[in-house]
């Protein structure tokens, strides 16, 4: 579903991505991990279209997207959720899963006038989505509250939820279980398999907390100092002499 060849991005003096390759299989969970600075989130703006990359090529779904807008590959059916989590605080979490689904009718102003009915089905439509994933993600109770009134494991929840708004076909999650409490990552991890297996998702995962990764994913890359180091599956990667290095010095 995914590849990323040779993939470099410099800051300055600085190469923050140094020739990265992998790939991404359809239906897989596949994890990032590595120290802090390795790389890891800047990869991830690049494959998102929030970087473009100095050289090298992303391939999505069998199309480059080198090139393209943040916008333009998410409406592709790549959305990515971020490391620190963007919800609208001041809009209820209801509001916030009704912000993502696309094409909606109301949004031009002259379907309001001209296809009321259209616009309200639409509108009941996706409230009751939002509000099947919210039950899904345990938020449902949640729906009129305040965004900014959530926990930060509530907060990597409905960031969660309100991008299976947009129907992706693969997820990019950065750090999803940074400041999540033991009993609510457990949960998360649950979720993320269940819509790998249940709903033919797929993700790509960054994450520098290994025991949490090992339990979660089919392949793991480690980048450290902006390149890949060492990858495999769990197994494998656990017991290589370079991640050790790269984590403990």
């Amino acid at each position: 579903m995914l590849s990323v060849q040779e993939v470099q991005k410099s800051f300055g003096g600085i190469k923050a991505v140094d020739r990265c390759t992998l790939e991404v299989e359809r239906k897989s969970i596949v994890g990032i991990m590595g120290p802090n600075g390795a790389g890891k989130s800047t990869l991830f703006d690049i494959i998102s279209g929030f970087e473009q990359p100095d050289s090298g090529t992303v391939i999505f779904k069998g199309e480059e997207i080198g090139g393209k807008t943040n916008f333009e590959i998410a409406r592709m059916g790549l959305i990515r959720t971020f490391q620190l989590t963007k919800a609208l605080t001041r809009m209820t979490v209801e509001e916030n899963m009704l912000l993502a689904p696309k094409q909606q009718h109301g949004e031009r102003i002259w379907n309001v006038w001209l296809h009321p009915e259209e616009v309200k089905r639409q509108e009941e439509t996706n409230r009751d989505k939002a509000r099947s994933i919210l039950e899904f993600f345990g938020l449902k109770s949640l729906k009129d509250a305040y965004a900014g009134a959530l926990s930060g494991g509530q907060k990597r929840l409905l960031e969660m939820a309100r991008a299976l708004m947009a129907e992706p076909d693969m997820l990019l999650l950065d750090e999803p279980f940074s400041g999540v409490n033991p009993t609510l990552a457990n949960k998360l991890l649950n979720h993320i398999k269940e819509l790998r297996d249940h709903h033919d998702m797929t993700f790509l995962v960054i994450e520098h907390d290994m025991h949490i990764i090992m339990r979660l994913c089919d392949y793991i890359y480690v980048i450290s100092k902006g390149k890949v180091i060492a990858s495999g599956v769990p197994a494998e990667v656990h017991r290589d002499k370079r991640v050790l290095d790269a984590y403990l010095g």
